[in-house]
């Protein structure tokens, strides 16, 4: 599966594609990031986690109109 983003003017939210084959999923990810640069930073460095919980959401039928929706990862403690 590979990453294809596509940034929205909502400042910290990305929303990207998640393909396999020739199948597109459309992902949004929400950041509190106040800039589009730093919200896709933050996507490309946790990509194979992100890649991961939007294939397990998909799977399991977690869609928000149609949209796999996704927040920032929890920092472990």
């Amino acid at each position: 599966m590979q990453i294809v983003p596509r940034i929205k003017p909502d400042h910290g939210t990305i929303t990207f594609f998640l393909a396999a084959g020739a199948n597109r999923q459309m992902c949004r990810l929400a950041t509190t990031f106040n800039t589009q640069k730093q919200a896709f930073s933050y996507l490309q460095k946790h990509r194979r986690e992100f890649e991961r919980m939007a294939r397990e959401r998909l799977a399991s039928g977690e869609l928000e109109e149609g949209i796999v929706v996704l927040s920032m990862l929890q920092p472990h403690t």
